[in-house]
């Protein structure tokens, strides 16, 4: 049986009379790789904000590993099992994968070990994050992600920027990842967004539209109408 690590029942963001976040409800689940995608504007960020506890909800309610995590600060939710990435890296860029990886661990040694391990960098324990490729970069902040031993992965365009091998290259590393977690995926890239998820929600307008596979999302007409388009029909 799936097992919903997340699940946000009824998320809503206003600011002011824009509800930037409307009546969205989601569930993650353990071994998934749960994607969100949708234009500009849609709300995909703020969504993951609300998730991560970076925003406070307007109104609902979030669930995390059976527990209510609603209204909770940010640290807090880290604390309890939810790590997130964000659009731009968010690096020590003087300091090696190794600095970078244990401070996000708090000095635990066999966390850091563990997340560099997970995260595919252990021939670049040593090298200093300035010196990476935008790629690697990618990767180290999702070693970073994982050194608080999170259950839920929420990632903002990990693939921004890249080019083919390394788009492949974290393909790939989210592939091996999500068996032992609950991802969220908000990304742009529709190739690597359909390489990968297991299940797609459609957001437009700070709504969703349309949740399920993604060979039901590609065949959904108002989805194409929406969003995809004939590219993806």
């Amino acid at each position: 049986m799936s097992e919903v690590i997340l699940s946000a029942k009824n998320l809503t963001k206003r600011f002011g009379g824009l509800a930037a976040v409307n009546d969205v409800s989601i569930n993650l689940v353990r071994g998934q790789i749960h994607a969100v995608i949708g234009p500009n504007g849609a709300g995909k960020s703020t969504l993951t904000h609300l998730l991560s506890g970076d925003l406070s909800l307007t109104s609902g309610q979030i669930h995390l590993d059976g527990i209510d995590i609603t209204g909770w600060r940010m640290e807090r939710i880290s604390r309890q099992g939810l790590g997130r990435s964000f659009q731009k890296t968010n690096l020590f860029l003087p300091l090696t994968v190794f600095e970078n990886v244990r401070l996000a661990a708090h000095f635990n040694l066999d966390l850091t070990k563990k997340a560099i391990r997970l995260a595919k960098l252990e021939h670049q324990t040593h090298a200093v994050a300035s010196n990476m490729s935008h790629g690697e970069q990618r990767q180290l902040e999702i070693a970073m992600c994982l050194a608080a031993d999170p259950k839920v992965l929420v990632l903002d365009e990990p693939l921004a920027g890249m080019g083919v091998t390394e788009a492949e290259r974290m393909i790939d590393l989210l592939h091996s990842l999500k068996a032992e977690h609950a991802i969220l995926l908000v990304e742009h890239d529709m190739d690597a967004v359909f390489a990968l998820a297991d299940v797609l929600t459609v957001m437009v307008d700070g709504q969703v539209i349309a949740t399920g596979t993604p060979a039901a999302i590609r065949m959904d007409t108002g989805v194409q109408a929406a969003y995809l388009g004939e590219a993806h029909e």
